[in-house]
């Protein structure tokens, strides 16, 4: 989380002066800026994720990604919070998007791994149970592929039914660093699985 500290100097400061300061690294000049345009910025996010702790996570992504590109901003094509809204919203979709391909990959993978649904019909086709079971095999090998702290977390997820905020409370590790780990795990997965989508 990102202090305002040491701001006073840029209260009268226009937007452009701030983001001048912000690309010659000054701290306080993003810190006055968060200062400025947070809940502002905070408000687009939430439109998109609706989920206050998500929500705090891309801001913060946004205030970083603004620290490090701060040379791109060019006062000829509009201000600057025009330019910081267009960073903001594009980071809250790839957020959204990133929790829709989590969710279906997190769904199918479970889907492959769990018995036959309750009441399914007890005569099956053999050759098709047995490629069932061998994407299942499948898709245990590629899980014990995996890093073992990408593996542990897609585990708590899968298996134990584990929120993020639980898995990070269980490994003591922070809670970016778990969702890290899902998605790389995540996006690995996917990545083996997609050959086999006319399996799945």
């Amino acid at each position: 989380m990102i202090e305002p500290t040491q701001t006073d100097g840029f209260r009268s400061a226009s937007d452009e002066a701030i983001m001048g300061a912000i690309t010659d690294r000054d701290e306080a000049a993003l810190a006055a800026l968060y200062e400025r345009h947070g809940d502002t910025l905070r408000s687009i996010i939430e439109s998109v994720i609706h989920e206050q702790a998500e929500a705090e996570d891309v801001l913060q992504e946004t205030l970083l990604q603004v620290w490090k590109q701060a040379r791109n901003y060019a006062p000829r094509v509009g201000k600057p919070l025009g330019w910081l809204t267009t960073i903001t919203r594009r980071r809250a979709i790839d957020r959204l998007r990133r929790r829709q391909a989590y969710i279906r990959v997190k769904d199918r993978y479970e889907e492959q791994l769990n018995e036959r649904p309750a009441g399914a019909s007890t005569t099956f086709d053999g050759d098709a149970e047995m490629a069932r079971a061998d994407l299942r095999r499948y898709l245990s090998e590629q899980m014990s592929a995996l890093p073992p702290f990408q593996r542990e977390a897609l585990e708590l997820s899968f298996f134990t039914g584990m929120s993020h905020r639980e898995i990070a409370a269980t490994t003591r590790d922070p809670l970016g660093t778990v969702k890290t780990r899902l998605e790389l795990g995540l996006q690995k997965l996917h990545a083996w699985l997609k050959p086999l989508q006319h399996k799945i």
